[in-house]
């Protein structure tokens, strides 16, 4: 592919500045996005950016690239298999990030924090032996660069890890991939872990008949529009599902007159678990554009046709 003329939504030409290499050919465009015009679009062969512009137009472009992890925002364009139009999204430190970020909840549970701080409150000497990671079964949804890193870090502290994917390919650190959660499996979880992108097949994906199965806690770090909110707090009610933790919710900012804001069985948190620093989004771009260059395998290449 030849890529000549790059543009990027965003005024970053001092951050790209800092991390392009001298040698590097290619001319580059800079612009908040709002202020993106056809013209531009007709300048480029490249689009890098959080967002698309207004307008955009999927004929005018041979190459997108995403600076989330998430793509929905750019696949909701009409035009990709037609102009055979690439896509590819930033990898970089999201899979760590998100992984510790599960760890924290999943600890903070079982080593009883809130419960030793409210006796600390109290001022009562009261024993109680924590939980092991050990111990715990954990089903991860999504086992790709993400869910792999996750499951990589549990299987660490030896916890059993069951993987679900479209493919139920096997991979690295998951005791068993499944393509459809039996309920057996999400019956005796202590945790289910959702990594998933959105697509139409994993819109409200968890619902009251995916609660209904469960008998433990969820962490949703993938996107809020695969679970259905109402489901969930019915699950939460019932007792199928003994605590949530949401750091994607189907509307962001959550609404203040949600009810999920003030339930003591769930943990809100306002999409932190794996932000996009941009010194990062830049290397991980200039490391796709070398290898787009050299024709090279890309493992940060979206399958338009699957979502992700």
């Amino acid at each position: 592919m030849n890529i000549n003329h790059i543009l990027v939504a965003g005024k970053f030409e001092e951050e790209f500045n800092k991390q392009m290499p001298v040698q590097l050919r290619q001319q580059f465009r800079f612009l908040p996005v709002e202020e993106i015009t056809g013209d531009d679009l007709d300048w480029a062969d490249a689009y890098v950016g959080f967002q698309p512009s207004s307008d955009f137009d999927l004929s005018k472009i041979a190459w997108v690239h995403s600076f989330n992890a998430g793509v929905n925002n750019y696949l909701e364009l009409a035009g990709w298999r037609e102009n055979q139009v690439l896509l590819t999204r930033t990898v970089c430190s999201f899979g760590q990030r998100i992984s510790e970020y599960c760890l924290s909840y999943v600890l903070r549970d079982i080593q009883y924090h809130q419960e030793f701080r409210e006796k600390q409150r109290l001022k009562k000497w009261e024993k109680r032996t924590p939980k092991m990671i050990r111990d715990q079964t954990v089903v991860i949804y999504g086992t790709g660069d993400i869910g792999q890193e996750v499951a990589k870090t549990f299987d660490f502290f030896g916890a059993t890890v069951y993987g679900i994917s479209r493919s139920g390919s096997q991979k690295p650190h998951f005791k068993k991939v499944f393509d459809t959660a039996p309920s057996s499996i999400l019956s005796r979880a202590d945790w289910v872990i959702s990594t998933l992108p959105l697509t139409p097949e994993t819109e409200k994906m968890f619902n009251s008949s995916f609660f209904n199965q469960m008998n433990g806690s969820f962490i949703n770090v993938g996107r809020g529009a695969t679970v259905d909110e109402k489901a969930l707090i019915k699950g939460l009610d019932k007792g199928n599902v003994q605590s949530a933790i949401l750091d994607v919710l189907a509307e962001e900012p959550l609404p203040v007159n949600s009810y999920l804001w003030t339930r003591e069985d769930v943990t809100i948190t306002p999409h932190i678990s794996a932000v996009t620093e941009l010194d990062e989004a830049i290397q991980c771009f200039l490391e796709t554009l070398r290898k787009v260059e050299n024709e090279e395998v890309l493992p940060n290449l979206v399958d338009v046709g699957k979502g992700y």
